[in-house]
């Protein structure tokens, strides 16, 4: 699907997502409106509960909301069922989670292969792993793999399918600061390399220098939004 210049990639308009807890209705999102555009990359801050991963779910197509509008380019997310859904993912969005989620049997190479059979254009898993810093890695299998490299492995999956959209979930969440850097360097070269729109949330207000645009959310909404005039390169910011 091709990218119309100047138009927002996501278009959010008043989402709200409720969920029940007994008596109780919780808001974890409350009316965010919010446009994302082609290439960008985008961090969201936020403490824990004030409704990021929640906002990332939606975007992606893993959870729908419960009142408002979303829309990828043409696709209207909160018309679309399950079948278009999938699709969308598949076809669309590459995610990168706090946890690795590789198959512990497969080598590096493997894991990466294992996305780009069902992909409709896919890079070479070498390519992908070369990208991220790991060409002398590619043979490995996960337990041999450090944590921040088995994370690398990650990122090279989500995008070597050529995904529109990468949406990333926490990535160093799990990482102590140095490792954790590799790892936002290579979302930092996929992104410049591949134009792929990039969304970062984190609680972790140092990260944001790397950002072409910064959303910070608060209790459900957008809470601020700030331009960064330069992009700090990620090996250089200091945790």
């Amino acid at each position: 699907m091709p990218v119309t210049p100047n138009r927002p990639v996501f278009h959010t308009a008043g989402l709200t997502k409720t969920y029940r807890q007994g008596e109780v209705e919780v808001f974890a999102l409350r009316g965010v409106d919010l446009d994302l555009f082609d290439g960008e990359l985008i961090v969201m801050l936020g403490a824990s509960g004030s409704g990021k991963s929640t906002l990332l779910n939606i975007l992606g197509g893993l959870d729908v909301p419960t009142s408002g509008e979303v829309q990828y380019q043409d696709i209207d997310l909160t018309q679309a069922g399950d079948r278009e859904l999938t699709r969308y993912r598949r076809d669309y969005v590459g995610f990168v989670f706090q946890f690795y989620n590789l198959i512990p049997s497969l080598t590096a190479r493997e894991n990466v292969i294992a996305v780009t059979e069902i992909a409709r254009n896919p890079m070479r898993p070498e390519a992908a792993l070369e990208l991220v810093g790991l060409a002398h890695r590619m043979d490995h299998f996960p337990a041999q793999l450090s944590g921040g490299e088995q994370q690398r492995v990650a990122i090279a999956r989500a995008i070597a399918k050529r995904p529109q959209v990468l949406l990333c979930d926490e990535p160093t969440g799990a990482l102590d600061s140095a490792t954790g850097t590799l790892v936002l360097a290579a979302l930092d070269a996929a992104n410049r390399e591949t134009g792929t729109t990039t969304v970062i949330i984190t609680h972790n207000a140092s990260i944001a220098q790397m950002a072409d645009r910064v959303i910070t959310l608060s209790d459900g909404m957008i809470s601020g939004e700030y331009r960064n005039s330069t992009r700090q390169d990620p090996r250089t910011l200091s945790w």
